[in-house]
């Protein structure tokens, strides 16, 4: 997957790059416009997604409320949904695209190389941008999950960071709100 991703990369035409997935939409019509707005000065921008449903799109089963970003926040386990991750692509040009190494965490690695180690600055819109439905590759099942812990741990080595001793614990841990936040949301 991360292999088409990185080609979608390289032939993209346009100043900014998403990646909006194949059973996954926009929450609202104003998302790409508001995105270009509020990316004027800024190389990144994030936001809120929510899982919903497989066949009920306004059922939400989770919400992702990514929070503000701070210099160290990758060290005590966050990081932004990739699905409302937004990236000009010159960013890409400059520290490189998914390491196709990783099978189910390139995405963190990536955000994790652009924002904590090289310091690309996202700003965070606070709304949720991205309905996705359940079931992504390193969730469906714990042997996917523990995957994705050793790719985690994976995607720090790669860069030469050192983590927090409790880093890759917490960051599965700090997702057990989101099973409950959700019964705050009104459907959008």
């Amino acid at each position: 997957m991360y292999h088409a991703l990185n080609k979608s990369i390289e032939i993209a035409k346009g100043e900014v790059i998403a990646f909006l997935h194949a059973d996954d939409v926009y929450a609202f019509p104003g998302v790409i416009s508001g995105v270009a707005e509020k990316m004027k000065d800024s190389d990144a921008l994030y936001g809120d997604l929510v899982y919903v449903q497989q066949s009920a799109i306004n059922k939400i089963s989770r919400y992702w409320k990514s929070g503000h970003y701070f210099a160290g926040s990758f060290k005590w386990g966050w990081m932004p949904p990739h699905p409302s991750f937004f990236v000009r692509k010159e960013v890409y040009n400059k520290f490189g695209t998914f390491n196709t190494q990783l099978r189910s965490a390139a995405d963190y690695e990536l955000m994790l190389r652009f924002i904590h180690k090289y310091g690309v600055e996202p700003v965070y819109w606070p709304e949720i941008l991205v309905k996705m439905r359940s079931g992504g590759k390193s969730n469906v099942t714990m042997a996917n999950r523990l995957q994705a812990n050793k790719e985690d741990r994976k995607a720090w080595q790669l860069n030469g960071i050192t983590p927090f001793f409790f880093t890759l614990w917490i960051k599965p841990l700090r997702k057990i709100p989101q099973y409950f936040t959700h019964f705050l949301l009104k459907t959008k």
